[in-house]
């Protein structure tokens, strides 16, 4: 019922900044909230932030400060800023959909971060 399509993952040093987008489609006007979730190796999938259609935001206190998330209700996208990333921000970025309850969820896009 929803397609979630991710891009702009990649290889960054410490320091540097990358801008993850997700874009939508199939029953996208009844998505409420849609966000950011990253899985390292060896541990659980965790939220990044996540958004409202009202545009409210959340954030893992990890990455408050560095990264924001918006969102495009027009164009059915959503984008995660990342600035001042370190090796810990090293994971697989998953963009997430809540549909009436049921999760959805992208293919994922890797973020590597080299020191």
């Amino acid at each position: 019922q929803v397609r979630l399509v991710e891009s702009g993952g990649g290889l960054v040093q410490v320091g540097g900044s990358l801008r993850l987008s997700c874009a939508a489609s199939g029953s996208i006007f009844r998505i409420n909230t849609m966000g950011w979730y990253r899985q390292a190796p060896g541990k659980q999938r965790e939220l990044v932030a996540d958004i409202t259609s009202g545009g409210s935001t959340n954030y893992a206190s990890a990455v408050k400060g560095r990264f924001t998330i918006s969102r495009d209700n027009a164009r059915n996208t959503v984008e995660l800023q990342m600035n001042s990333l370190s090796s810990e921000d090293t994971a697989v970025y998953y963009c997430n959909a809540l549909l009436l309850g049921t999760h959805y969820w992208g293919q994922g896009t890797q973020v590597t971060v080299s020191s």
